[in-house]
């Protein structure tokens, strides 16, 4: 039995305009009448939100350095049903880290290559014509085991720019499935961790129309469909991640969204039931609940309204005083002593472990990270090892309680950011994606 068939979009690089064309080509191809699967390679947290709201399907991150070859599989098994997968590549095709993980460096062509997809890759050819055949034809022949599809060549600008360009891929035997004009208006607003969440964008449907519109008029869809392929279907469902606890209150607003839909998933699939609530509309964690999870995302663009919000924190404390609590990143600084926005003002947190992080003296942090526990936290034992992925601008100014775990990036250099443990409640500064099994 085979997954359906598939591409993988990528690039040479990030911002050259791979995740309009992603976007374009879910709402193209399900508007069409294809059940659309979206997949997206390496560790993201914002763009799978995009994939759902233009393939209304949710979409699932794969990874080669945090997961396991069941763990690859299960997820891969969610296109089931599906027509045609499209996977979204992360920064440049080959680009990952220095020493592998569990399946290898964490590159979006290591994500095509183990799945079948032929990668689409987007050009921005603004500056050059017949040279840029030369990046595609290094592109394509850097490993020439990988299935290529062929070229959209972004940011043409005039047609006798887009005749020499393509007089180029034609002598490179490269296949040009679309050509993209300048357009201004098709980019998606960014802060600093990258693209703005799906749920603040201020008119996405209407975005995601557009880009479709744009994308049916100037790319070969019907190439596209034909160049899709895929390799074996994986696992079962049964090898996604089992769930910490059976009644699970999951924040979930603008201050707290980012979770890998993985986890997710394995968390429904095995009888979890999720409770969400939203701390920035001052809603206590269900008190029947046996665990609250703080996912990641913007709390330092809301502390004041997080700070105000008694019936939230006072929920929070009495969970606390018997139950487990954990956070991630943006969780785990509301569950800290105080949090220092971006003009220097503290806001009091929840105070149910001692860090204190500052907004205002950025620090940028980004990586891979496996984490080696030194006490337990919720569905994994003191002594598991996990890996996980690190991606904010808050320092740590005060972190009086025990470490959760030595952690240690892709290269295995340890990182100060170890995470807290005090009482019911831990906390760490990187995503969970997978348990390790090396």
């Amino acid at each position: 039995m085979t997954n359906p068939p598939g591409v993988l979009i990528s690039a040479p690089s990030s911002g050259t305009g791979k995740t309009t064309v992603m976007l374009g080509l879910l709402r193209a191809l399900t508007e069409d009448g294809l059940t659309v699967q979206p997949f997206k390679s390496g560790p993201d947290y914002i763009d799978p939100a995009f994939h759902r709201a233009a393939a209304g399907r949710a979409s699932f991150n794969l990874d080669s350095w945090a997961m396991n070859e069941d763990l690859v599989g299960a997820i891969a098994a969610q296109a089931a049903g599906a027509d045609i997968v499209v996977a979204e590549g992360s920064m440049g095709l080959f680009d990952g880290v220095a020493k592998p993980g569990e399946l290898g460096h964490g590159s979006s062509a290591e994500t095509a290559l183990r799945m079948g997809w032929p990668v689409v890759l987007v050009l921005d050819v603004g500056g050059q014509a017949q040279s840029a055949a030369a990046t595609a034809l290094g592109f394509r022949m850097y490993n020439p085991d990988l299935p290529f599809a062929g070229v959209i060549l972004n940011r043409c600008a005039s047609p006798r720019h887009e005749r020499l360009t393509r007089l180029g891929m034609e002598r490179a035997g490269l296949p040009v499935l679309g050509v993209l004009p300048r357009r201004g208006d098709l980019t998606l607003p960014e802060r600093h961790l990258g693209l703005i969440q799906a749920v603040e964008h201020p008119d996405l449907e209407s975005a995601i129309a557009g880009y479709a519109a744009f994308l049916r008029e100037h790319v070969d869809l019907e190439a596209i469909k034909r160049a899709a392929s895929s390799g074996p279907m994986g696992p079962s469902s049964a090898a996604l991640p089992r769930p910490p606890a059976q009644r699970i209150a999951l924040a979930r607003d603008a201050a707290f969204s980012f979770t890998y839909p993985h986890l997710l998933e394995g968390w429904r699939a095995a009888g979890a039931e999720l409770l969400p609530f939203s701390p920035l509309a001052d809603e206590a964690p269900s008190p029947d609940a046996d665990l609250v999870w703080l996912p990641g995302g913007y709390p330092e663009l809301h502390a004041g309204r997080l700070a105000a919000a008694e019936t939230f924190m006072s929920g929070l404390r009495k969970h606390a005083e018997t139950k487990p609590v954990h956070g991630e990143c943006g969780g785990y600084m509301a569950l800290g002593e105080a949090l220092i926005d971006k003009d220097g003002v503290r806001h009091r947190m929840a105070g149910l472990l001692g860090l204190v992080t500052s907004y205002e003296k950025r620090k940028f942090h980004l990586g891979y990270r496996k984490a080696h526990l030194e006490a337990p936290m919720p569905g994994h034992a003191a002594g598991a090892v996990l890996r996980g992925h690190e991606f904010h601008y808050s320092t740590i100014l005060e972190q009086p309680d025990a470490p959760l775990a030595r952690v240690l990036d892709a290269e295995g250099a340890d990182v100060p950011e170890t995470g807290s443990v005090r009482g019911h409640v831990s906390g760490t500064f990187f995503h969970l994606i997978a348990e390790a099994t090396s």
